[in-house]
């Protein structure tokens, strides 16, 4: 079989590349898919009446592009929301984000937390020249919040020393709310929408999964094949090892798998390149999805968990996305914990702690059924931003390029992002093979903004 692009990975990067190649006219593509359906984690799985998703997939839509495809796939089905998410700490429920909404909490929290905020903003410690998280949010947020939530919580998510990690990542994702916010937060109830998911839109019917299923929808009949795994890719000779297809020629490969799968795929690579994979960490998300026999269990749409008495970091109430996820009378839920990529899981010890949890948060009722149990854990969860990240990055890069070798999207391009950046990755990896892309569009991200 011999193709102009061969696309591994039929998730969003993949279905998007694979769109937008075909929108200009390029020539052969094939996009091979291990599972039997397109998506990715960017799908949803059906269990006894519930539908779940790879934990929360939301769309959060800020570039003109990105918005006019998506609500063209999914016109008709698909509803706006505004973000209902809190945090559960000291056993009460605060807004998100936590820096901006400690009202509520204990006395001597609330002080710690402003008190902590007003001493940054008016006397800033001079800039790191090279900051890890745990000192920037101390410089940021203040050593109250950075106690109360900031460190609890991401080590609970990254799994690492905060002192490892850098600031690569969170300048999108992590708000700064201004002093007079944070002093108002402590004093009232305020719903000011903060950060770049403040408002979203879901699928009204089907789950996250009517987005890729309508992406491939676009395609050809033949350019996606599922149940194609990658054996093997052969750097040099420009082959891959398809299950069910064989050798497949290419003249230019798109990997859109977790980078490190694809290097244990791939030959030959370079002891530098082998150093540099092995430099790499990222976290497996153990995701428990729930079917609750009872209407209404929450009205929120999330709920972080930055106390270490409760083993998940976050639980989600899809069904308050849409009611079309679970039976009449039932409530789904998705549990994440993080734990480090490649480390052994007890699942049932997990799993009777996970419930332990909920219950004890109060989400679960004593006497609650449980229709449904399903885990779905996702294998890279989140990239570990540390500080060999970027190095050994650069050096893989620097030999894949070589070869023709495009890796995009959260997983192949190793980094934290989400689902509209990811099809946007796709579009410009079109871009670039066609040779149309330039340094200024490679640069031009949609700023995060919440509405207004």
């Amino acid at each position: 079989m011999n193709v102009d692009v061969l696309i591994l990975g039929g998730g969003l990067a993949g279905l998007s590349t694979a769109y937008h190649l075909g929108a200009s006219g390029a020539g052969s593509r094939l996009v091979v898919e291990a599972k039997d359906r397109v998506g990715g984690t960017a799908g949803s799985e059906a269990h006894g009446g519930f539908t779940f998703d790879y934990t929360g997939h939301l769309l959060h839509l800020h570039d003109a592009h990105g918005q006019a495809l998506v609500l063209d796939l999914l016109k008709g089905n698909l509803a706006e929301h505004q973000r209902r998410a809190w945090i559960y700490s000291h056993g009460v429920h605060t807004r998100y984000p936590f820096q901006a909404n400690t009202r509520g909490l204990p006395a001597a929290v609330v002080a710690d937390c402003v008190a902590g905020f007003l001493e940054t903003a008016h006397r800033p410690d001079a800039p790191a020249r090279r900051p890890d998280f745990l000192s920037w949010s101390r410089a940021t947020f203040g050593a109250g919040i950075t106690r109360h939530f900031m460190k609890p919580y991401n080590e609970k998510l990254w799994r690492v020393p905060l002192s490892r990690l850098t600031t690569e990542w969170q300048g999108r994702f992590v708000p700064k709310p201004s002093p007079a916010e944070v002093v108002y937060g402590a004093l009232v109830d305020q719903n000011k929408l903060f950060g770049y998911n403040a408002g979203f839109r879901y699928p009204v019917r089907g789950g996250i999964q009517s987005l890729p299923d309508a992406l491939a929808a676009r395609l050809e009949p033949g350019v996606v094949r599922v149940n194609a795994r990658v054996e093997a890719v052969d750097l040099r000779e420009k082959v891959a090892v398809v299950a069910g297809l064989g050798e497949v020629r290419y003249e230019r490969l798109v990997n859109t798998l977790p980078l490190v799968d694809f290097l244990d795929l791939a030959a030959p690579l370079p002891a530098d390149v082998k150093a540099a994979r092995r430099r790499l960490r990222w976290n497996t998300v153990w995701n428990l999805n729930l079917g609750v026999a009872r209407a209404g269990v929450s009205d929120k749409h999330w709920v972080y968990y930055p106390e270490k008495r409760f083993p998940f970091y976050r639980v989600g109430f899809p069904g308050n996305f849409s009611s079309a996820l679970a039976p009449a009378g039932g409530s789904p839920l998705y549990v994440e914990v993080a734990r480090p990529g490649g480390a052994r899981v007890d699942v049932p010890a997990l799993e009777r702690a996970v419930l332990r949890g909920l219950r004890d948060a109060e989400v679960l009722r004593p006497r609650d059924e449980l229709a449904v149990k399903a885990w779905m854990p996702i294998k890279v969860g989140y990239v570990v931003y540390d500080f060999a990240r970027a190095p050994a990055l650069a050096t893989i890069f620097r030999h894949t390029s070589a070869l023709g070798v495009e890796s995009i999207g959260r997983y192949g391009a190793w980094k934290y992002s989400f689902m509209e950046e990811t099809i946007l990755d796709g579009k410009r990896c079109a871009e670039r093979l066609l040779g149309k892309s330039s340094a200024a569009a490679e640069e031009n991200f949609a700023p995060l903004e919440s509405p207004k």
